[in-house]
């Protein structure tokens, strides 16, 4: 085994039981020998080599490239003994220190998100096939954490409950003008409209995500409650009585971050309430990932607190609610690669054995991140004015409980209407 990635691993892993055969065939024993072995084989040299330079791009390339298979355990039990033993903090020497801080040094660049540069960085990743995102997605194509009101909750019921969370954040009433940046595939905008009778306008650069939205909006016969755009949000001139953006902040990029402020308190009304969901660190500024940011998210960064709000403050925009939701999103990328790795074959005829590869490393990577390495989930509720939402979080159970009865109330009609049109086919 190559010497360095050796001694680095001995260093590291502590407990638990890694086996890794290197490219010469031997075995090499890493951990106090307790749980379940963990065995993996690097098949060349050149892998060996790579992984010990730059552990954090070369691994995933590695196993991408199947120079690297995992004999005893998956991918996911790598990285968990892995991230276990050394939480955040993968390898300290010092060309990886190096690594570290050009990259650091570097990220502006990586995230100059223009409007034409933003646009290319959706399509490489939204705008893959619809067919692979229904593999593992629930019902409703949510893409985006999860929020589990009780642990055995299924991914259909807490992606519902996420929506309902942030509705009754946003104190939506009858014809409210609301923006929804990022939109999706329509879901959370279909609820606005459907339950709160809102009038929404969504946005999205992903093609596919524009055309499917727009569809379900006329398939439920919303489709004068709701539109989908296909347009960079920077583009709009209006003004709104509420904004969500959910899941779309970690593209914006950190050298954008005042332009989007600025941006969004413009459109927001001066009653009006804007509420922004997004992946955060909750360990201080960093950088992207290096094989996040060259196949999964380019452009794409995840933002700690200290980072937005000094924005948020600078935009003129008053924070009126801050939630932490810390392993929500774990549990969500769980089931996410669960139902990926159950229709593994399915994913692998629309592309082939390397993607799969590339989309198991990464949802279990990403599933490690918020076990082991400081991410979490912010919600931040913004207003201009301090009196625009009750002094109190009372308000957001009891109307999380009334649109619970409105969800009853219309599947309810809709059995009763599907029960009808079955009978008058008979």
């Amino acid at each position: 085994m190559n010497a360095i990635l050796k001694a680095a691993l001995s260093r590291l892993v502590h407990t638990g039981t890694l086996v890794i055969t290197d490219s010469s065939g031997q075995n090499r024993t890493f951990g106090d020998g307790t749980g379940e072995p963990i065995h993996f084989r690097i098949n060349t040299a050149a892998a060996e080599r790579r992984i010990a330079f730059d552990p954090s791009l070369h691994f995933a390339e590695a196993y991408m490239n199947g120079e690297l298979d995992v004999l005893d355990g998956d991918i996911y039990d790598v990285l968990k003994i892995i991230f276990e033993n050394t939480g955040a903090t993968v390898a300290r020497e010092p060309w990886m220190l190096a690594l570290e801080g050009i990259r650091r040094a570097t990220r502006r660049l990586h995230q100059m998100n223009t409007l034409a540069r933003s646009s290319s960085n959706v399509h490489r990743h939204y705008d893959l096939s619809e067919d692979l995102y229904r593999l593992f997605l629930d019902t409703d194509m949510q893409y985006s954490c999860a929020y589990f009101e009780h642990p055995d909750a299924t991914l259909e019921e807490a992606q519902l409950a996420k929506k309902r969370h942030i509705a009754a954040k946003l104190l939506v009433e009858k014809g409210h003008k609301t923006l929804d940046i990022g939109c999706g595939w329509g879901g959370l905008g279909l609820y606005l409209a459907r339950h709160l009778d809102a009038n929404v306008q969504g946005v999205t650069l992903s093609h596919e995500q524009h055309g499917i939205a727009n569809k379900r909006a006329v398939d439920e016969g919303l489709s004068a409650q709701a539109r989908f755009d296909l347009r960079d949000y920077r583009t709009i001139d209006d003004s709104f009585d509420r904004i969500v953006s959910v899941g779309m902040f970690e593209h914006v990029g950190v050298g954008h971050f005042a332009e989007y402020f600025q941006h969004t308190a413009r459109l927001l009304k001066k009653d009006g309430v804007f509420l922004l969901h997004s992946i955060g660190r909750s360990d201080g500024p960093s950088y992207t990932n290096a094989f996040i940011q060259k196949y999964i998210f380019p452009g794409g960064y995840i933002p700690a607190l200290s980072e937005v709000l000094p924005h948020i403050e600078k935009a003129g925009l008053v924070i009126t609610d801050i939630e932490i939701l810390r392993l929500h999103y774990a549990d969500t990328l769980r089931i996410w690669r669960e139902r990926f790795m159950a229709n593994r074959d399915k994913a692998k005829a629309i592309y082939d054995e390397r993607f799969c590869r590339m989309w198991e490393f990464y949802l279990a990577a990403s599933e490690s991140a918020f076990r082991w390495q400081n991410l979490m989930v912010f919600q931040i509720q913004l207003a201009h004015r301090q009196e625009a939402v009750p002094l109190t979080r009372s308000y957001i159970e009891k109307e999380e409980k009334r649109l619970k009865r409105l969800e009853s109330e219309r599947s309810c009609a809709n059995t009763q209407i599907d029960n009808r049109e079955s009978v008058a086919g008979r």
